[in-house]
């Protein structure tokens, strides 16, 4: 794959789509022309206070310059201008507090992404080397330890954010001046899968660490910046996930031979929701050359009466609005990845009148992405809970019209348990996800002495989220490869009718069939009892990778496939709010 060209920062709003690339690909950045003249005026403020301060200016309390954090802020400002750069050291000291299992590299990419972004946006009063130093480390591949636990999401995502600004900073000098700099006190960073101190990571790199300075420290940790990577990446990989198990779902319709009446779009039309319709439309082009289902627009279903399940006949009623609320949740975090979010913001063209340019505020209050997670987390569980009935359905000789029970046409009956034992995998998974996606959003702890009093745990939310959305890439890949030994069965038992499956599932079987387990042998038809855990690994990257998508998409625009309705939302792109959405 070519490499794309390096993203320019500041020059316009980063989408989503700008963040997989940069998280996920590697994909180099670098600042737009503009950003440092839009950074310098909340800079150049901050430095007129510390310049005050030199020449023995009396100044007044300022928080996060010359006032302690939280319930400490209103006990004394400090006098010595050297103490607000030896305050932001030690607020970075104190919140590198961490617990759990490090969090993945493209996690961290992701938050450095975000709090450049953040940072750019010229409110933080932040010196322009420490976010120069943020672009160093994703282009030349830092990959800071961050444990998992510790963010409350307000203030901001003090403890993540801590363990990465620990890494890319260093003591503030003294009368300009380095000062030693202790590895012991660089926090910790992965190299070719170790983990080695900060100071050994950044000197891997070639990267300087940075001097702090006044309000940097803050600046660098009082953000959103981490619940937002976490929600952004479960996010697109929802999206994608979405349009999976749309196949998937469409293969378990054919293969229990399905009635195409649930799917007419004066149907969905009389309903008037959005999501609904655009399922339902991509659905009918899905079976449009299938024989498999009976009953269409222009002609009669040829069994009475027509009607499913609700796992097969409700699809759309349950897909639609998973996906408007995947919408909704992706203009959510498109706006907050380009959000200011740390506390207090420098605001210099306030009027002359306030001399006090820092207004302290609470941006840094992740509601929005708690909430946002929170929708993602419940509506991705549907998305697992009516694929976990379909699969069920499909194991069941008195529910799936004809095929041999558990999936395996066994030469005793009884002999083999077939696809019985994925099934109990689905119902696990899915039954894990009806724990998690209980919100987090209604939980608030009171922290620092009642000064911070409600907050939004959305890094709980973001966790939770990513979990669910990961069980239910393997529920979906069940379906997968379930319904693929189900329509093959269906063949064999219709062949000679002239019934076949459509072009779409065709082209999802022969991707199955085409790619071979983990453990490297076939993924072919099932005869006799087989390891599936190989072979469930092997589909479970083609439901995460959106490999599904593109060939079910690449047979149906192929000369001999089925033309897209015109109506159809064909794309193999996963859409956010601003509709922004590129798969790879």
């Amino acid at each position: 794959m070519t490499a794309k060209p390096v993203l320019l920062i500041g020059d316009g709003a980063a989408t989503l789509t700008d963040l997989i690339d940069v998280a996920r690909d590697r994909r180099r950045v670098a600042f737009a022309p503009e950003v440092a003249e839009r950074m310098a005026p909340s800079r150049d403020w901050i430095e007129g206070i510390i310049g005050g301060m030199e020449a023995g200016k009396d100044t007044p309390p300022i928080y996060s310059i010359n006032t302690g954090f939280g319930s400490l802020a209103g006990r004394q400002a400090f006098e010595d201008p050297a103490d607000a750069a030896e305050l932001s050291r030690r607020l970075i000291l104190a919140d590198a507090a961490g617990v759990g299992r490090n969090v993945d590299e493209e996690v961290v990419r992701a938050t450095i992404f975000i709090r450049i972004v953040s940072l750019t946006r010229g409110y933080s009063g932040v010196q322009f080397a420490i976010v120069q130093g943020l672009i160093d480390m994703l282009n030349k591949d830092v990959f800071p330890a961050v444990p998992e636990y510790g963010s409350l999401g307000a203030s901001g995502d003090l403890i993540p954010l801590a363990h990465i600004a620990i890494v890319l900073t260093a003591p503030p000098n003294i009368d300009g001046k380095p000062v030693d700099d202790d590895p012991l006190d660089s926090g910790e960073a992965f190299i070719d899968g170790r983990i080695v101190s900060g100071v050994e990571a950044m000197a891997h790199a070639g990267i300087p660490r940075i001097p702090i300075s006044a309000k940097d420290g803050l600046a660098l940790l009082n953000g959103t910046s981490f619940s937002a990577a976490q929600a952004a990446l479960a996010l697109w990989d929802a999206q994608v996930l979405l349009d999976t198990a749309t196949i998937t779902a469409v293969m378990s319709i054919e293969a229990l031979r399905g009635f195409g009446d649930a799917f007419i779009a004066e149907l969905h039309d009389a309903r008037g929701q959005k999501g609904q319709i655009a399922i339902a439309s991509r659905i009918r082009q899905l079976l449009s050359d299938s024989t498999f289902v009976t009953g269409d627009r222009d002609s009669n279903p040829d069994r009475q009466p027509p009607q499913d399940a609700y796992s097969l006949r409700c699809v759309p009623q349950v897909f639609g609005p998973v996906k408007d609320t995947l919408d909704f949740v992706g203009g959510i975090i498109e706006t907050e990845i380009n959000a200011a979010t740390d506390n207090p913001l420098i605001i210099p063209e306030l009027p002359s009148s306030r001399s006090l340019k820092a207004v302290s505020g609470g941006n840094f209050h992740a509601e929005y992405l708690a909430f946002a997670a929170d929708f993602l987390s419940i509506v991705v569980t549907e998305i697992g809970n009516i694929t976990e009935r379909r699969l069920f359905r499909l194991d069941d000789g008195t529910l799936n019209r004809g095929l041999p029970d558990m999936l395996v046409a066994s030469e005793k009956v009884g002999l083999d348990c077939g696809f019985m034992l994925p099934q109990y995998l689905a119902a696990a998974l899915v039954s894990d996800c009806k724990t998690l996606a209980h919100p987090d959003s209604v939980d608030s702890i009171p922290t620092s002495a009642n000064q911070e009093d409600h907050v939004s745990m959305a890094n709980n939310a973001g966790r939770h989220a990513r979990t669910i959305v990961s069980n239910i890439q393997q529920v979906v890949a069940i379906e997968l490869l379930m319904a693929t030994q189900a329509l093959e069965l269906r063949e064999i038992e219709r062949e000679g009718t002239g019934q076949t499956m459509g072009t779409a599932s065709r082209a999802a079987v022969a991707l199955v069939r085409g790619t071979p387990a983990s453990d490297g042998r076939p993924n072919g038809h099932v005869t006799k009892d087989a390891v599936l855990y190989p072979r469930i690994r092997a589909v479970a990257e083609l439901v995460t990778s959106g490999a599904v998508i593109r060939a079910a998409d690449a047979a149906l625009s192929a000369p001999n496939g089925v033309e897209a309705e015109t109506d159809a939302e064909t794309t193999t792109e996963p859409r956010t709010g601003s509709d922004t959405g590129a798969a790879k």
